[in-house]
C-alpha cells in the first residue's frame, strides 16, 4: 500500500522538475494541509478526513510548479466535506491564495454559507438547469432559496466576512 507521501508524490508524475524538487513540493503541499505529522503512514490506514486531505495535497503538489508560463486551474467538488471547522478554513484560504495568484478556481459546494465566503461567483444549479448566476448578494436571496430549495431562508450579514449569511 502506499503511505500518504507516496499518493501526494502521484501529482508530480506529469512534470519534469527533478526527483529533489518533486519531494521539496510534496513537503510543501503537506504542510501547507496540515498533513505533514501523518505523512509516512499508510493511506489506508488514514480516516475521511485525512484521505481528503491527502488528494488536496496531490492535487497542489500538480499544480504547485509549472514549467512556463501555463494556465493552472484547479476543480474542487466538496472539498471541505469531512472536514473539522479548522481544516475547512485552512482549505478555503488556500484556495484564496491559488485565485489571487491566477489559478482558475472552480469548486462545488452545498454549504453556501461557505459558497458566500470564498466565491466570486456563484451559480446555483436546480435540476441541471442555472436558476441563478452572479455574486453572492446576487444569488443568494430569500426569493431564489425559496424557489430552489423550497424553505423560508433569513439572509442576513456575515459579521466578519460581510457576505450574506443564509439561516435557515
Amino acid at each position: 500500500p502506499f503511505t500518504a507521501r507516496e499518493v501526494v508524490m502521484l501529482g508530480r508524475i506529469p512534470h519534469d522538475t527533478g526527483a529533489h524538487r518533486d519531494r521539496e513540493i510534496v513537503s510543501e503541499a503537506l504542510a501547507a494541509v496540515d498533513a505533514t505529522y501523518f505523512a509516512e503512514r499508510e493511506y489506508t490506514y488514514l480516516s475521511g478526513g485525512e484521505r481528503q486531505r491527502v488528494h488536496l495535497a496531490r492535487v497542489l503538489a500538480q499544480i504547485w510548479e509549472t514549467a512556463g508560463a501555463e494556465e493552472r486551474y484547479l476543480i474542487l467538488d466538496e472539498p471541505t466535506a469531512s472536514f473539522d471547522l479548522a481544516h475547512q478554513e485552512l482549505t478555503l484560504e488556500i484556495v484564496r491564495q491559488l485565485a489571487a495568484r491566477g489559478t482558475g478556481v472552480l469548486m462545488v459546494l452545498h454549504d453556501l454559507n461557505l459558497a458566500a465566503r470564498c466565491a466570486d461567483h456563484l451559480l446555483l444549479l436546480q435540476c441541471g438547469g442555472i436558476a441563478a448566476s452572479g455574486s453572492a448578494a446576487e444569488v443568494l436571496t430569500r426569493d431564489t432559496l425559496k424557489s430552489v430549495f423550497q424553505v423560508d431562508a433569513h439572509i442576513g450579514t456575515h459579521p466578519v466576512a460581510g457576505t450574506p449569511l443564509v439561516i435557515i
